[in-house]
């Protein structure tokens, strides 16, 4: 079994056991988070698509890590006009293991 999820502007495939990274959800280290916003559950050979989520399905997970991802440059510069900016970035994010896939049927 499988699902599609929809967290931060982004979509993750996930099954049980799976670990990913998030952005930063302000919880405490081995707390579990309910996350709902599920676009689609496959189960061998049923498939439930949600307009646009599931109703009354959602994943728990368990919080494995709070860390920072890799820092991105963002280089501007404007030739002849001695116009230069250099700015870093990086992101919080938030490590996170799949404990339980709940889907109503």
């Amino acid at each position: 079994m499988y699902v599609i999820l929809e967290t931060g502007g982004k979509q993750y495939k996930l099954e049980k056991n799976d670990e990913f990274l998030v952005n930063r959800i302000p919880s405490k280290l081995s707390s579990m988070v309910k996350l709902k916003n599920i676009l689609l559950a496959k189960e061998k050979t049923s498939c439930q698509i949600g307009a646009p989520y599931i109703k009354d399905a959602f994943i728990t997970c368990e919080v494995l890590l709070h860390t920072r991802g890799k820092k991105v440059i963002a280089f501007k510069y404007k030739r002849r006009k001695s116009q230069k900016r250099k700015v870093g970035h990086r992101q919080d994010l938030t490590k996170l293991r799949v404990k339980e896939i709940h889907i109503s049927a």
